[in-house]
């Protein structure tokens, strides 16, 4: 599928209606289109939006694309997103124009959004050996010459499973061998030796292409930068073993990946070090969190936070809930609760109070639990909270944010609504 017919696919978002699939949007443009609402540049706190709704700041998204395109360039790296953290088309193509290689995927379903939106380089980190999702990858790379997707691999079974599935293609299937990040991490062959020889089965399978090797760094064990870094050699020095052995023969480029959002410094200083191999090596970064960045997780983890040099990532996230009981001096909720915030790595942080068109700080307040629609709000003396107020909160982790929001309003710092991203999970 042609990129030309994921921008085809982009407008036809645009002509979607808003009607009750769409939490936060304002009652009143119920009929309207996507680009109708979008085109009237309605105010996040006075065009109509009703509470709870969650915003991102336009500001603070152009921000964080720019500097992580200047960051991979900087240092060499190309640039493949991991995409199920906001599995946004409009996101993705957003990346892909600021110089990202393609999308980072998880499972067949991301892929077939991902195609459906004319994204034609995909990641798969994953180990596929779902034999009727195979099959389609097959024929969408035998349809669109255009089409690469390279997939994990991490063990010979899996190898031979996926090399049965795609009997009678075309193409074979480009795929790297997972080194684990060590005992006890998630996916990947433990051993380099157990690596060699998923290698040597991909080798003896016509349905599959050896293009490289692949890892995340972010399962060491106890990690730290140490840690970290002698994991990355290992996978850099698997990468020069597995050429030394002829083992990337097939290929035009030797694609040598890792790279979460907490440890992708290491990844540019170790991939830096890595010493010429008989073909071009593709260096291929995947973090994916930055792209709207935390109030919590990610803002403690963010590399750049150890290189302040090379800039900093925003938090572009907020959600706005409003007050709606205050029945003890130290005690108020808000109609926010678990089906619209994150909440698996930390609680949503009160940031700022909205009443009649001032916005101050949410001083002496905080969030202690969450109800299915409610948030608890722990408020000192010196806090001032009136039912009806607005509350303006932080989150962490991205990941599990987007997913709760199907039809996300993009504001500008006065509040203008100036877009809106659709997901899809």
């Amino acid at each position: 599928m042609a990129l030309d017919t994921g921008t085809e696919a982009l407008a036809k978002l645009a002509e979607e209606h808003v009607d009750h699939r769409f939490k936060g949007l304002p009652p009143d443009a119920y009929g309207l289109t996507v680009a109708e609402l979008a085109g009237q540049r309605r105010n996040l706190f006075t065009g109509g939006f009703t509470t709870p709704v969650l915003a991102l700041s336009a500001e603070r998204l152009a921000h964080n694309l720019a500097l992580m395109e200047t960051y991979s360039a900087r240092h060499g790296l190309a640039f493949a997103p991991h995409g199920k953290t906001s599995m946004a088309p409009r996101l993705f193509h957003r990346q892909l124009e600021h110089g990202a290689w393609g999308i980072t995927l998880a499972v067949p379903h991301q892929v077939r959004v991902a195609r459906a939106f004319g994204v034609r380089r995909i990641f798969l980190a994953n180990e596929l050996v779902d034999a009727a999702a195979l099959r389609w990858i097959a024929a969408e790379q035998d349809a669109d010459p255009d089409f690469r997707l390279i997939a994990y691999v991490d063990s010979v079974r899996g190898v031979e499973l996926m090399d049965a599935a795609l009997a009678g293609a075309v193409r074979p299937l480009d795929v790297v061998v997972e080194l684990a990040a060590g005992e006890g991490a998630r996916t990947g062959a433990r051993t380099e030796a157990e690596c060699a020889a998923v290698a040597d089965a991909v080798t003896a399978a016509p349905g599959l292409r050896l293009v490289g090797v692949a890892g995340y760094e972010g399962e060491v064990p106890d990690a730290g930068p140490e840690r970290v870094r002698a994991y990355l050699r290992r996978l850099v020095a698997l990468a020069a073993g597995l050429d030394g052995r002829g083992r990337f023969a097939d290929t035009g480029e030797i694609v040598v990946s890792a790279g979460g959002s907490a440890w992708f410094d290491a990844v540019a200083d170790v991939f830096a070090e890595l010493p010429a191999l008989s073909r071009p090596v593709l260096k291929l970064l995947r973090s994916g969190a930055y792209v709207s960045h935390d109030d919590g997780h990610y803002r403690e983890l963010t590399p750049f936070n150890r290189v302040p040099e090379e800039g900093a990532l925003e938090p572009a996230f907020r959600l706005w809930s409003q007050v709606v009981s205050r029945p003890a001096p130290g005690q108020a909720f808000t109609n926010a609760g678990k089906r619209d915030a994150a909440y698996d790595l930390h609680l949503p942080f009160a940031q700022v109070i909205r009443r009649d068109g001032a916005e101050r700080p949410a001083t002496g307040v905080e969030v202690t639990g969450l109800s299915d629609q409610h948030a608890w709000l722990r408020t000192a003396p010196e806090a001032d909270v009136e039912v009806g107020d607005w509350v303006g909160m932080g989150l962490s982790h991205p990941c599990t944010s987007f997913d709760k929001w199907q039809l996300i309003p993009v504001a500008e710092a006065d509040g203008t609504v100036v877009e809106y991203i659709r997901t899809f999970f």
